[in-house]
């Protein structure tokens, strides 16, 4: 799995872990080093995934001013998405958190639940303008969690020559109907149709929810009418010779990288491809996921969410405001979100980018239709319900069910 998809979208099997096995934790690659003790006075903690960004990067730098702003010091730790979550409950139970912790939006119900975090009324984080949409992947319980620092999501690349060679105008792909027509036509025209992840994995899972979503199906009934529909879709596909087989075992990576051939129609993938659809070599557009009688299906949202952990001094908690303030203030989203390929969680904010660049503009449409995993109140309980649809796709694709006997059983298991 590349970096950008394994540190947004493999949560699933972690958040089990993470539930299971409480605080096992795995090796450390972080950037900076420091004691996991108490911040020092004058000292605030940060912890972050982003082991990519040393000491010298501008997120680096950006913490480091916005620490001066606030009269502080900053000590930055990173860490890989899966050490920070197992690191954050140890932390929390040695009575060492970090002040600020940035962890990958699943995981907020999952650290909210185990007593690890702050609510924004508790940490005085405003969250006024942030996109509802966006913020509620970092709700639970009625309460929030923290704030977005931005959002990625799916979306369907498109190969203009292709379509083109088999007459299809892709403004005319608005629903299932009409997506699935273009694929038979670039079929006849021999060329291959559509590639996306279907692996049993997380990423499977969160490939598969735009279309879930899309069918109208939720995810406390796996096994309804629209379900089977959407799990039938991508079956009809693979019978029809429209999507290849591969896709079973396809992670994004390797479905990008069959997209990136130039022998496909379409590609669905996420926003961080943006820079490899720029040097593929071929003529590309993007269009929003559709839903099965139009419009733009939900997608699910990737990202990070600026946290507040709980602290024994709770003076603490208004310098950390300022902090979060700082890191997510209009000014600086916009350089940070471009920086991590994000689509900035404020309407402001996401305007300037779109002005900046306007192959953004059917991103923006993406996220602000897409829905957090952990939303409509699932929390801890998303892990268990993805890992059954996962599976439910898998049987359905590779023939050992079909679509209904599948989502079934899966709705069967998550009922135990």
């Amino acid at each position: 799995m590349n970096r950008t998809s394994s540190r947004r979208i493999g949560l699933t099997s972690l958040a089990v872990v993470v539930i299971a096995s409480g605080v096992a934790a795995c090796g450390s690659s972080a950037s900076t080093t420091g004691s996991s003790g108490p911040a020092a006075q004058g000292t605030y903690t940060v912890w972050d995934p982003y082991p990519q960004f040393d000491a010298s990067s501008a997120w680096a730098r950006l913490l480091d001013h916005c620490g001066t702003q606030a009269g502080v010091k900053i000590k930055r730790t990173a860490f890989d998405t899966s050490d920070l979550t197992n690191k954050t409950l140890l932390a929390a139970q040695q009575g060492n958190s970090p002040d600020v912790l940035i962890v990958d939006n699943p995981v907020v119900s999952t650290l909210a639940d185990a007593g690890v975090l702050t609510t924004t009324e508790e940490n005085k984080v405003d969250t006024s303008q942030v996109a509802p949409n966006l913020l509620a992947a970092g709700q639970s319980g009625g309460k929030t969690y923290g704030t977005p620092i931005g959002a990625n999501t799916l979306a369907l690349y498109y190969n203009k020559k292709v379509l083109k060679a088999a007459g299809v105008d892709p403004a005319t792909v608005k629903d299932w109907t009409s997506l699935t027509a273009a694929l038979a036509k670039v079929k006849a025209a021999g060329k291959k149709g559509i590639t996306f992840s279907a692996i049993g994995t997380e990423e499977g899972s969160f490939q598969f929810l735009p279309w879930f979503w899309g069918s109208g199906a939720q995810l406390t009934d796996l096994s309804s009418a629209q379900a089977v529909s959407a799990v039938t879709l991508w079956r009809d596909w693979l019978k029809s010779g429209y999507a290849p087989n591969s896709v079973i075992n396809n992670t994004q990576t390797t479905s990008w990288q069959e997209f990136a051939t130039g022998q496909y129609a379409f590609a669905e993938n996420g926003t961080w491809q943006l820079a490899n659809a720029k040097k593929a070599g071929f003529d590309f557009g993007i269009l929003p996921v559709p839903a099965v009688n139009g419009g733009t299906a939900p997608a699910p949202t990737g990202g990070e969410f600026v946290t507040v952990p709980v602290q024994s001094d709770k003076g603490r908690y208004a310098t950390t405001d300022k902090l979060v303030t700082c890191l997510t203030s209009p000014q600086n989203l916009l350089a940070t979100d471009t920086t991590l390929s994000y689509i900035a969680p404020t309407k402001a904010v996401q305007e300037q980018q779109v002005a900046a660049s306007a192959d953004l503009t059917p991103w923006v449409q993406a996220v602000a239709a897409a829905k957090g995993r952990t939303s409509d109140n699932l929390g801890t309980k998303y892990p268990k319900i993805s890992e059954q649809l996962w599976g439910a796709v898998q049987a359905a694709l590779t023939g050992s069910k079909s679509p209904k006997d599948a989502l079934d059983a899966a709705q069967a298991a998550v009922g135990k």
